[in-house]
């Protein structure tokens, strides 16, 4: 229950929601002194995938009025956990925190009740966190307020058998866990209504503890979105909270609380000057004292999202047309508050704490397979051998009229990239191999692979179209060729105006070209493209996956390409007419079929 801007809700709060001083000390065991586990590796219910880039927390927000004197009912929040235990495993889910304000009045028959129901979650051992609230305590103290009936049902010694809990402050009131999921560890803090000096220290102990985590912070009170508009700002309280401990925190990307309500969410920068979550999610306020809703963050860290909605499995569950009129508008909530995307580059994020783990380079020898007929390198300036040993040796040169510095040498780099270097060129200077050389005479009867690392500039668009990669000066006529274009080169990888990866050849068994075709490429990205021929067809590929548009008729070999090949540029009728504007990293050239995990990519 909220006791926020709005003066009427502080009203409310003072008249029926304060937990009396005298309430604080009825029942219960009493408390450890600290409760911390052995330290353990990360984990989650037995049923998890950790390494799955797809995970889901789930988020339960204040449930106060279904535990409120005799006038409550626990069975929303049951049908919760149970669609939660039904779910963890399709839906991956990893964790569920709730966000305080479990009971309406803190009050040991409202708390046994609520203990009752958080009990299947014990028995499964799924892991999950609490935290008071302003109705579950003495609103007046802060997390030194000592022995609560909540305390004695929901503090550490509750945990002693879950799978993720790591801890808890002296006083028994902020706690944190830290679960597996997405092939790292996560740490999540469940901190109390008001967070003293002392806690602060604690958190401050904690986060020391595990430096390289991403922290979820869950809390009561932290923003409102009193405006309507769906957009939070820090409450009182919650400034102080910012002010003592996230700000400082680059590692607190997500917090999440209830108390207030309409929900809402707004971004803000730390002093790192990193974007912080923040969300509000609170819906006593709707039908059945919320309906136990059920908020779920769906992590993504494949696409570099979480997607976020609110349903009610309490009501999810019930037949259809035994629902009624308010019911049925509660299942599920959709407005742009309820159900959103949040967009997270997690790589650059979490940089500064838990920077990715870099591939080393990799010595050529390790990189010429079996078969390989031509590797080049840009790892070194102004040096480009053929380190496969076969001779394909390569010279710059340029278009007319270029400026010297339209190619470069950079150290940029595909992360799995055998060399770490690359070309930089600006449209006008490309590399060539001799026109003799021993590449130009192969045709390739088993098959091939081709295989490069590549990076779009921002700016790339249709005037830096066809502007090839790998192309040879030969045209079809010069093999003969009729079909088609017969001056279009008789190989070329290329890039369309839609920055899509073509594979445009004349094989051997046909007059015409063959042709392949990617789809659009984000730029400012480091791509691995490779084309895979077997001897019948070829299929592209980008970083390891096949790609759609691979012909299916026939396409066999390459007819020798006498003239050379052109890297980092595109020849029309033997005359070089465009250079490649991009980063261009390691090439090579295979004469058979390689698997993806032979890429250099994978190996």
């Amino acid at each position: 229950m909220s006791d926020g801007p709005s003066a009427n809700r502080r009203a409310f709060l003072r008249t029926s929601g304060l937990l009396g001083v005298s309430a604080t000390m009825l029942g219960g065991a009493s408390l450890p002194a600290q409760a911390t586990p052995e330290e353990a590796g990360a984990a989650t219910h037995r049923g998890a995938d950790t390494e799955n880039p797809r995970f889901t927390l789930a988020v339960v927000p204040d449930t106060q009025y279904l535990f409120d004197l005799d006038r409550g009912d626990p069975e929303p929040l049951e049908a919760t956990f149970e669609y939660v235990l039904d779910q963890a495993r399709e839906q991956n889910i990893v964790f569920l925190a709730h966000l305080g304000d479990v009971t309406e009045n803190g009050r040991p028959e409202e708390i046994a009740e609520a203990d009752r129901a958080f009990r299947v979650l014990d028995r499964r051992r799924f892991p999950y966190s609490v935290l008071a609230g302003n109705h579950d305590i003495n609103s007046r103290t802060d997390d030194q307020r000592g022995r609560s009936p909540y305390l004695d049902a929901f503090g550490p010694q509750r945990f002693r058998h879950s799978p993720t809990f790591r801890g808890a402050a002296p006083g028994g009131y902020n706690s944190y866990h830290v679960f597996r999921a997405a092939g790292r560890d996560w740490l999540l803090l469940a901190l109390d209504w008001r967070v003293s000096a002392s806690g602060y220290a604690w958190v401050r102990q904690v986060l020391a503890k595990h430096p390289g985590l991403p922290v979820i912070l869950t809390t009561h009170e932290l923003v409102h979105a009193d405006g309507g508009t769906g957009v939070a700002e820090l409450s009182g309280a919650g400034q102080q909270m910012w002010d003592k401990l996230i700000a400082d925190e680059d590692r607190i990307f997500l917090t999440l609380n209830g108390h207030f309500w309409p929900p809402g969410r707004t971004t803000l920068r730390n002093k790192a000057g990193t974007e912080t979550h923040l969300h509000i999610a609170n819906y006593q306020d709707r039908y059945y004292g919320g309906s136990a809703m059920l908020r779920l963050y769906h992590f993504d860290l494949a696409r570099d999202v979480i997607d976020v909605e609110t349903v009610s499995p309490w009501l999810l569950g019930r037949k259809p047309e035994r629902l009624n009129v308010l019911e049925r508008q509660e299942i599920q909530r959709t407005g742009p508050a309820d159900r959103f995307t949040v967009e997270i580059d997690f790589t650059e994020r979490f940089r500064r704490f838990a920077p990715p783990p870099v591939r080393p380079a990799r010595p050529a020898r390790e990189v010429l397979i079996p078969g390989t007929v031509a590797y080049w390198r840009f790892d070194q300036a102004g040096r480009y051998p053929d380190l496969s040993g076969n001779g394909n040796h390569l010279t710059r040169d340029a278009l007319p009229g270029a400026p010297a510095d339209t190619l470069t040498h950079t150290a940029e780099h595909h992360p799995d990239q055998p060399g770490h270097g690359s070309l930089h060129l600006r449209g006008g200077g490309y590399l060539c191999t001799a026109a003799d050389a021993p590449l130009s005479k192969l045709t390739f009867p088993r098959g091939y692979t081709i295989e490069a690392f590549v990076k779009l500039p921002k700016d790339f668009d249709g005037r830096n179209a066809w502007c090839g990669l790998f192309t040879t000066v030969a045209t079809g006529a010069d093999a003969g060729k009729t079909g088609d274009d017969p001056q279009e080169p008789l190989a070329t990888l290329n890039l369309s105006d839609g920055a899509a990866f073509q594979w445009a050849v004349f094989p051997r068994n046909q007059e015409g070209l063959s042709t392949n075709w990617g789809h659009e490429l984000p730029r400012e990205h480091w791509w691995h493209v490779a084309v895979v021929n077997d001897g019948r067809r070829s299929v592209l590929h980008v970083d390891g996956a096949p790609l759609l548009r691979n012909p299916a008729t026939p396409a066999v070999g390459i007819p020798a390409a006498v003239g050379g090949w052109l890297i980092g540029a595109y020849a029309y009728g033997r005359k070089v007419e465009k250079s490649y504007y991009g980063w261009l990293g390691d090439l090579r050239i295979v004469d058979r079929a390689l698997r993806p995990a032979e890429f250099m990519i994978g190996r």
